[in-house]
Formats: C-alpha cells, structure tokens, sequence
C-alpha cells in the first residue's frame, strides 16, 4: 500500500528555512523523494517559497524603515528640547557664564542638521561634484594618450 503525502507537507517544507529540502519531508511523511519532488512540481513549491521569502523580505526592510524613522523622530525631539533649554540658559546668565549653552545649542544644531540629512559643517564634500572633477581628470578622449614620462615630468616626479 502506498502512503499519501500529508497536506501540511508544503508548510513543512516553508519552515525548514534554510535546512529546506525534499529529502527532509519525504523521511517524515514516510514516501520517496520523487514522490515529494513530483508533488512539488505539480504545486510550485520552488515559486511559493520564492514568494514567500521575498514577502518576509519586504516586511523587513518596511520594519527597519519604520524604526530608523522612529528613532529619528525621537532624537530630533531630544534635539529640539537642547535646544531650547540651551536658548532658554542663553537669556538667563551672563555673557562670562553661557558657554556651557553656546556648547550646547551647537551640538543640538549640529545633530539637527545631521538628523534630517543635511551637512553639518561648511566643509561638506558634494560626492556628485567629486565624481565629476575626477571624472574629467581622469577620462582622456580616444587617441589622445597621455605620455607616461611627460606627465611624471609635469608633477615634479621625474628623476632628472
């Protein structure tokens, strides 16, 4: 008599995770490996798996967006309120007695800035612009090499 593949063999098959194959189901359900194999086929298995780690993908990449956005949040309100309590010393104390808020109201703007993606000092590289002067540097046209020993010559880096 031949034994019949339980219908939970598929979840089965699903929660082995990276252990997963044919030859683990058919040793539990009890059957051969082409059974298992031919059952598969007919019902997609490789394409539900597919599909079901390319979902749990996608949950976990919105998990992660969600949470950085959360923490984002909250640290820009952490930010906010320095900034505040610092403005708030600011107007309180004398000029000999603020730098403890000058400190502090800077670092709050400078995570503020940081926070929501802008550049936290004037010597912010534009990697757009970087890309394109070495671009420029570096592409010569077609047909118009550049002389090894005459380039070395121009740096100063000859050994005349």
């Amino acid at each position: 008599m031949r034994r019949k593949i339980p219908p939970d063999a598929y979840s089965y098959y699903l929660g082995l995770g990276q252990a997963r194959s044919y030859d683990a189901v058919a040793r539990r359900c009890g059957v051969s490996k082409r059974a298992v194999t031919n059952l598969a086929g007919k019902e997609g298995w490789q394409q539900k798996v597919a599909a079901a780690d390319e979902q749990a993908r996608a949950r976990a990449v919105e998990k992660a967006q969600e949470s950085i956005e959360e923490m984002n949040e909250r640290h820009l309100k952490t930010v906010q309120l320095v900034q505040k309590k610092a403005l708030e010393a600011l107007r309180q104390t004398t000029i000999v007695g603020a730098m403890d808020a000058v400190r502090a109201l800077a670092m709050a703007v400078r995570d503020e800035r940081l926070i929501r993606g802008e550049p936290t000092d004037r010597n912010a590289v534009n990697i757009e612009e970087v890309i394109r002067r070495e671009y420029e540097r570096w592409m010569v046209p077609a047909g118009r090499g550049v002389d090894p020993a005459a380039e070395a010559g121009a740096h100063g880096n000859g050994t005349s």
